[in-house]
């Protein structure tokens, strides 16, 4: 049985549906109640036990790694103050997983990001968890990546997280098409990037949430540009379920695409709901401005 001790966040992209506020911050670090996006998808990958995180970045992205670096002057200060639950969060992070960047030098896709990774990876089955995409779960089943890394000890062979979308939305996404099944789990047959509703035979998106065999990386050296003239990870993903079992499970939480305004603003507020601090208070508000609205 093989665990999932490495995992792969790309973290490159421009940002460019948030801007201006991108111009100088990385989309990954706009924050969601009072932490940035990025902490909240490498916590979930340490979730599942993974000890080995790779932040794929771009050129401009030094700020998040500087956020997972250690600041001694804030510490110091924070220590000496009796605040340092303040960083407890940042701190646990940085003990439980290694944290470790590679540049991305030229913007290829997705695809590229990924291997981009391999010096690290190594010989290693991996996950890939996007960096704009946060999963919250429902408190019984863990994780979405640690239900993935359950899945594919079972199995042996990679596993994707997959959900329902309307046809008009399948243009947005990877679209999974599978085979039947009794349960959450299903045979992959064929993948295909952003697709036209008339292209299709399934609605099963792909959700930025992957667990891969090491021969992945072998199809990303010989991928080509296809769509928007990027390596696309899914024209690889598809030729390997063409030659090793593949399976997509559907997963019990909720899922935000924080890389989207109104995803963003949706994260912000459920999340803030759910904290013990001031959720109570902040629901008494939202209620008020409902009334007045």
């Amino acid at each position: 049985m093989t665990k999932i001790k490495k995992a792969l966040i790309p973290a490159a992209g421009l940002g460019t549906r948030f801007l201006p506020a991108t111009k100088t911050v990385p989309k990954e670090m706009l924050t969601i109640v009072d932490a940035p996006i990025i902490l909240y998808v490498v916590e979930e990958a340490i979730q599942a036990g993974i000890e080995d995180i790779i932040l794929i970045a771009g050129r401009g992205k030094y700020a998040i790694e500087d956020f997972f670096d250690s600041s001694y002057e804030l510490e110091d200060k924070l220590a000496k103050e009796g605040h340092t639950h303040m960083l407890e969060r940042l701190i646990k992070v940085r003990d439980k997983a290694n944290i470790i960047s590679i540049r991305q030098k030229h913007a290829l896709g997705l695809g590229h990001a990924v291997l981009c990774g391999a010096p690290v990876i190594g010989d290693d089955p991996f996950a890939v968890l996007l960096g704009d995409e946060i999963t919250t779960d429902d408190g019984k089943t863990g994780s979405l990546t640690s239900q993935l890394c359950r899945t594919f000890e079972e199995k042996g062979h990679s596993v994707v997280s997959v959900m329902e979308v309307e046809d008009k939305d399948v243009s947005r996404y990877g679209i999974a098409d599978v085979e039947d099944s009794a349960d959450n789990c299903y045979r992959v047959r064929s993948l295909i990037e952003k697709p036209k509703p008339e292209e299709i035979k399934s609605r099963w998106a792909l959700t930025g949430r992957y667990v891969f065999e090491n021969s992945l990386l072998s199809l990303l050296k010989e991928a080509r540009p296809t769509v928007n003239k990027e390596i696309q990870l899914t024209d690889s993903m598809n030729l390997l379920a063409q030659n090793s079992p593949m399976w997509a499970s559907s997963f019990s939480g909720t899922r935000y695409d924080a890389g989207d305004k109104l995803g963003y603003l949706k994260a912000n507020v459920e999340i803030a709901l759910k904290n013990s601090e001031f959720g109570a208070e902040f629901k008494k508000y939202l209620q008020e401005v409902s009334q007045r609205l």
